[in-house]
Order: structure tokens, then C-alpha cells, then sequence
């Protein structure tokens, strides 16, 4: 039986390195995958998933509008749906993804973040925390030592405590943090 899946964790945890393992594993054995990232998301470039220490793959990219049960509905013999940057999707296409994976029989593995820099959750991460078969959590350290689970943004080195959700361009860096630096407000 397929199941829609979320394995989420702070940033720098290894999740993009995941999904590409994944995808390999699968097509060393002559399954096939479709990957999708955001387009929302182009750091490494446009459809680009790729890890910090390397590894890379190309993906088809989602918006806001794109349909991803009647993508599913017309992919034949394929494995795997694999999302990177899952907290950009919509509650409407976490919904679809689970529809997917019941009905059609394409397992689908989510990875992504929970919270956004301040700590409030992504849409699209609450529906996957709600609606997925299966969850797990990839841990990451904080620098203290302590388990990371929030994601503060700096720009030019400096801790932002406003500003919109989503900040991708310029010098902004996200930091994996446990609970009691991010309420600390250490750097």
C-alpha cells in the first residue's frame, strides 16, 4: 500500500542529500521517480535539487497552482513521487499528494522544514503533520550541542525577528537552532 510521507528536520540537516539517495536507490534498480522541488526555490538554480555538500539532480518544479493529482493521474510505472522543499506546498496540494497515494498506489516522501524563522509553521508542513501516513523527524545540532529544531534568519550576519515567510535572495542565511538559543536570541 503507498503512503505519503514527511521526513522533515531543521535547516542544514541533510534532507536534500536524503531525497537524492533515495531517488539513486530506487533507479539503481530500474524504478523510475519523478523528483519535484519548489519554484519558489532557485539557489542552486531553476528545477535544481541540490545538497550543501555536493550531490545534486535535476527536478521538475511546483507553484502554488500546480495540480499534483493530475500529474500522478497520468505517470505510468512510476515508484516514487519525491518533493524537496515540501513546506512550500499549498494545504490543497498536500491534500492532493495524500489522494495520490491512496488512490493511484505512487508512494510520495516529502522533505522539508516545519517553522519558518520565527518559529510559525509553514502551511504546507502543518497539512503533511496532519495528513501523512508516515513522519520523521532528521535531526540536526544545534552549535550549543543541543538537537536543532528551529530555523532563525540572518542577513549579514545579523538575527531578523520580522519580515515576510519566505526570504530567499541576497545574504540571507538560515541557521539550524534548539528552542532555548532561538529564545535566547543567541547568534
Amino acid at each position: 500500500m503507498a503512503k505519503l510521507y514527511f521526513r522533515y528536520s531543521a535547516m542544514n540537516a541533510g534532507k536534500s542529500t536524503a531525497l537524492i539517495q533515495v531517488g539513486h536507490n530506487y533507479q539503481e534498480h530500474g524504478r523510475a521517480v519523478v523528483l519535484y522541488t519548489a519554484a519558489i526555490d532557485h539557489r542552486f538554480g531553476q528545477g535544481i535539487i541540490a545538497s550543501r555538500i555536493g550531490p545534486q539532480r535535476e527536478a521538475q518544479t511546483y507553484d502554488e497552482a500546480f495540480d499534483f493529482f493530475g500529474a500522478m493521474s497520468e505517470m505510468r510505472d512510476i515508484a516514487c513521487v519525491l518533493i524537496d522543499e515540501a513546506q512550500f506546498l499549498s494545504p490543497a496540494q498536500v491534500r492532493q499528494l495524500h489522494r495520490g497515494a491512496h488512490l493511484l498506489g505512487i508512494p510520495v516522501i516529502c522533505y522539508g522544514i516545519r517553522s519558518d524563522f520565527l518559529g510559525e509553521p509553514f502551511p504546507g508542513s502543518a497539512y503533511l503533520l496532519t495528513l501523512a501516513d508516515s513522519v520523521e523527524e532528521l535531526k540536526n545540532v544545534c552549535a550549543c550541542g543541543r538537537k536543532a529544531t528551529m530555523n532563525p534568519r540572518f542577513v549579514n550576519g545579523e538575527r531578523l525577528f520580522a519580515g515576510a515567510q519566505v526570504a530567499i535572495e541576497g545574504d540571507v542565511e538560515y541557521r539550524p537552532m534548539c528552542a532555548r538559543c532561538f529564545y535566547e536570541g543567541k547568534k
